[in-house]
């Protein structure tokens, strides 16, 4: 087993988080045979978000690390919620983050018929009735935690009348939310969850697999355990608001386990992020209600909303070993996020040249019919990126901030009378300013010295500015998306005064309508694509790009400016 390879000193491990030592110790002991099995769960009810990223990395990366395996498995035990839609997203999430389950893909429906019997084996034990109260009834009789729950009057059924009653609501001979069945445990427990919980409730929606066979769905509790054991799962590893559920997640388990095989739950902590909301619930309000363009939104901290905005599974994946797992639940920076972001992108992303609020410059001792191609670096952090070529022309594109008339001092871009240099290009100088009849600034006349390209006798001349530039005569128009947080408040989630939707921030998208790119971009845009749009940031093609009518998400800024701006605030 991979225990034995992992450096051991003083008793204990080195390099692993608490769960994997939990883990590396059962092994060690030789618990369930020695064997690992780990599974990921999720609901097939809205697609996953950086918070599940989390929870795969350690379920399928302790598997990895241990020698074990790790199944996926889709918990459809509600079908009112539930989409096939939901299902390849999910299998698609995990494939991108660059894990894989094989041929161990299972569904708690799989296991429908084994809970079914159970359940009736339950009740013939006198451990399951079936109870008429409406929801809210039972809810009322729960109690406290401080006070004890009031037994049901429909507790002391006869074993006959409970079994009669639980096939006839799997007939469908009952109302939703006329009958449950509930584990007859203890009304007076501390612990709340073991006031007799609900087993089975009555749902009449067809399931996505199962279409009309059942009529009766498994509530969490009571499946999850049940189907970790039918999989043969060693190591149930899940987030700590299941801490409360662990005694009855044990007490269902057993049931069904003895001393040769027993599954184990562990919990670690959520991941939790500023200026972000991770409810299922809430990011699914903002879909249906037009807030966002729908689950991959780039806005969105679903994993397909990350990949479609440009971030990269090594970001995601060395951000969660950055934060890594504790049992104390924390509030984690976005920034440190977006720094694992920018990182990545530094490494891989090809440097290119793009003007977003372009002005024009006509450099006038240029000849005007003539073309050059300069040389671009593609990544001076790879060696091996190699270069391309970029046209250069009488009529160019600056940034219109990169142009000042009256500039203050250590501005060292454009002025009248100032010299930068062209980025790959020529030194530049600023003769004179074309304005429109409003006194817009609209054209900029400059010259430039023909000794200071790379290979001339000037190129080693020193100026303080360098500036990024399109050619204007090959330049390409294309729409640009700048995303940036969604919400504007740190913790939406401690704002429990205000509706989660009015502190959606209405800067967390802007489009420009008329960027200019070289052609080298919209060339080499495949999906996925990763570019540095140099002194701008780092931009990735969008789903909805093609030749004519080119789009690109911004990733990130080159720098974290949300951190000082807020501080400045």
């Amino acid at each position: 087993m991979a225990t034995e390879e992992i450096e051991v000193n003083d008793g204990r491990a080195k390099g692993l988080n608490f769960v994997e030592e939990e883990v590396r110790s059962d092994l060690a002991a030789g618990k369930n045979g020695g064997r690992l099995s780990t599974r990921f769960p999720p609901e097939p009810n809205g697609y996953l978000h950086i918070g599940h990223a989390k929870a795969i990395c350690m379920d399928f990366g302790v598997a990895e690390k241990f020698g074990g395996t790790c199944n996926l498995r889709f918990d459809d035990t509600n079908p009112v919620k539930e989409d096939v839609e939901y299902v390849d997203s999910i299998r698609e999430d995990i494939h991108w983050l660059g894990f894989d389950w094989g041929d161990r893909e299972y569904y708690a429906s799989d296991y429908f018929p084994q809970l079914f019997d159970l359940a009736v084996r339950l009740i013939k034990e006198g451990k399951a009735y079936v109870d008429d109260q409406s929801s809210e009834e039972i809810a009322k009789q729960k109690g406290t935690p401080t006070t004890p729950g009031i037994e049901s009057p429909f507790r002391n059924r006869s074993v006959e009348e409970n079994l009669d009653l639980f096939m006839r609501m799997n007939a469908g001979e009952f109302d939703e939310g006329s009958r449950v069945l509930r584990a007859k445990i203890d009304m007076t427990s501390p612990n709340m969850h073991f006031r007799d919980p609900i087993m089975y409730r009555i749902i009449k929606t067809p399931h996505h697999r199962t279409g009309t066979t059942w009529k009766v769905y498994p509530m969490y509790d009571f499946a999850h355990g049940q189907s970790d054991y039918f999989e043969g799962v060693t190591h149930s590893i899940c987030t700590l608001e299941f801490v409360v559920h662990r005694p009855l997640y044990e007490y269902f388990v057993k049931e069904l386990a003895d001393e040769s095989y027993c599954p184990r739950q562990i919990e670690f902590n959520r991941l939790n992020l500023t200026y972000t909301v991770m409810s299922k619930r809430k990011l699914l309000q903002l879909v249906k209600e037009g807030l966002v363009a729908g689950w991959d939104d780039p806005r969105m901290p679903t994993i397909s909303g990350m990949r479609r905005r440009g971030y990269t599974p090594a970001s995601i994946r060395n951000f969660i070993d950055t934060i890594g797992y504790t049992k104390y639940e924390a509030l984690n920076s976005v920034s440190l996020l977006e720094h694992a972001v920018r990182d990545d992108l530094n490494r891989i992303a090809t440097r290119v040249m793009a003007v977003l609020n372009p002005l024009k410059v006509v450099i006038t001792n240029y000849p005007e019919d003539k073309v050059e191609t300069v040389t671009m670096e593609n990544n001076p952090e790879d060696p091996e990126s190699g270069v391309h070529e970029m046209p250069f022309s009488r009529e160019i594109f600056i940034e219109h901030d990169d142009f000042m008339e009256n500039p203050p001092k250590k501005f060292f871009r454009l002025a009248p009378g100032s010299e930068v240099r062209l980025k790959g290009a020529y030194i530049i100088k600023c003769e004179d300013v074309v304005k429109d009849s409003d006194g817009n600034i609209v054209e900029l006349h400059c010259t430039y010295d023909p000794e200071t390209l790379s290979g001339m006798p000037g190129a080693t001349r020193k100026v303080k500015g360098t500036l990024h530039w399109v050619s204007a005569k090959h330049a390409v128009d294309a729409e640009v998306r700048l995303y940036d947080r969604l919400f504007e408040v740190e913790n939406p989630a401690a704002e429990t005064e205000r509706d989660f939707r009015e502190m959606l921030n209405p800067e967390s998208l802007r489009v420009i309508n008329h960027a200019k790119l070289e052609p080298f971009i919209v060339a080499n845009m495949e999906r996925g694509a990763k570019f540095q749009f140099q002194r701008v940031g780092y931009f990735t093609p969008d789903y909805d790009s093609t030749p004519e009518h080119p789009v690109f998400n911004r990733t990130i800024a080159l720098k974290d400016t949300w951190e000082k701006v807020q501080k400045k605030g």
